[in-house]
């Protein structure tokens, strides 16, 4: 098998493990992208479902898998190649996965309604005033080492101008060798530090809304709730901290590869090491913590009388919540681990909308 084809196939085995897991990352009162009393979620059919989704989704990568492998073969032995098709690939599994996910999440809205679990049970919305005066992230002063290293990245570079070759690398190969190159110019040799400088400012975007994000506490235990929920944000902001300066320590590299000898190999393997890595931590934190804090073990016992609010209604396809009514921007996910954004607010869309504007608009303004 060629070096790279290993390499994309490694890549797929984490995005498959994710995709496979998600039903059991979930929140336990959230059963694909439905709302459920939480003692429901043991209920053997309904673990049945989880085990069958499983199931699919497994036998989906399977197929994607021996899919990419067998094209693979007819395609010419370069990279750009076998990119376009792992690209291909991963939209046919993230399409195949999403129906997968919709089958299960009708057949769950029919089985609510059909047996009225809410029936007997007395909602609530718990809120803690307090909530947002506990320490929910880490602090942000933690990405001024990130800013601090760029500036300083910036500084060596016009003052080592001249030491800059007349035409700069833009892209390896997995064998270290330069694929694609461009002129030097101030611009040009800005870009790296650029695109360092705007990943530092979305990781401390993020970091801000997890602290900022909706509460989400269970009201038969609040406490617990929030305990696990606190324990879930700090976790995940300690992962973007460190992801960051890993991102950061990498773009640094190849900057001074520019000025200095750096070996190439390093240059090739250190992007890679870090992706993986990146990868397999959030693959960890989701095990270990659940969304919400679902997988935190508990401390205490719930009378399972009272349950949050239903509000299934808002939730599109139990994925996408629409909510004109909700002041928040941003919220945990129904299905899966993270985040997502009120698609009512019309804030949260300028600000999903920059962040992508921004990422193509740096290259384009730099004159790459």
């Amino acid at each position: 098998m060629n070096f790279f084809i290993l390499i994309f196939v490694l890549i797929l085995i984490p995005i498959f493990i994710a995709t496979i897991f998600i039903p059991y990352w979930t929140r336990r009162t959230e059963s694909f992208g439905v709302s459920i009393p939480e003692e429901l979620y043991s209920r053997t059919d309904i673990q049945q479902m989880r085990k069958n989704y499983a199931i699919l989704t497994g036998i989906l990568s399977l197929f994607v898998t021996v899919i990419f492998l067998i094209i693979s073969t007819f395609l010419p032995n370069d990279e750009n190649s076998i990119s376009i098709l792992f690209g291909a690939i991963i939209i046919f599994y993230i399409i195949g996965s999403f129906l997968v996910y919709l089958k299960f999440h009708g057949g769950m809205k029919k089985l609510k309604e059909k047996e009225n679990w809410l029936k007997e049970k007395s909602q609530q919305v718990f809120v803690d005033v307090r909530f947002r005066d506990k320490k929910l992230t880490h602090s942000n002063l933690w990405f001024f080492i990130s800013f601090l290293i760029t500036i300083a990245t910036i500084f060596i570079t016009f003052q080592s101008y001249q030491q800059i070759p007349d035409r700069i690398p833009m892209q390896y190969n997995f064998a270290g060798e330069v694929t694609d190159w461009t002129e030097k110019s101030y611009r040009s040799v800005l870009l790296n530090p650029i695109m360092q400088m705007y990943l530092t400012m979305l990781f401390l975007f993020i970091n801000t809304v997890i602290a900022r994000s909706k509460q989400q506490i269970d009201p038969d235990n609040p406490e617990e709730s929030i305990r696990k929920n606190v324990l879930f944000r700090r976790r995940w902001s300690a992962y973007i901290i460190i992801s960051n300066l890993a991102l950061t320590v990498m773009f640094t590299c190849i900057q001074l590869s520019f000025i200095y000898p750096i070996n190439q190999q390093l240059l090739t393997l250190l992007p890679l090491i870090i992706a993986i890595g990146s990868i397999i931590g959030a693959i960890v934190l989701s095990f270990t913590t659940g969304q919400g804090g679902s997988r935190v073990k508990s401390a205490t016992g719930k009378s399972g009388n009272i349950i949050n609010r239903d509000d299934d209604t808002y939730w599109k396809l139990g994925q996408f919540y629409f909510n004109k009514e909700d002041p928040a921007l941003f919220l945990e996910k129904r299905f899966g681990v993270g985040w997502t954004i009120n698609l009512a607010r019309p804030l949260a869309w300028l600000l999903f909308l920059g962040i992508i504007g921004l990422a193509f608009a740096i290259p384009l303004l730099l004159g790459i």
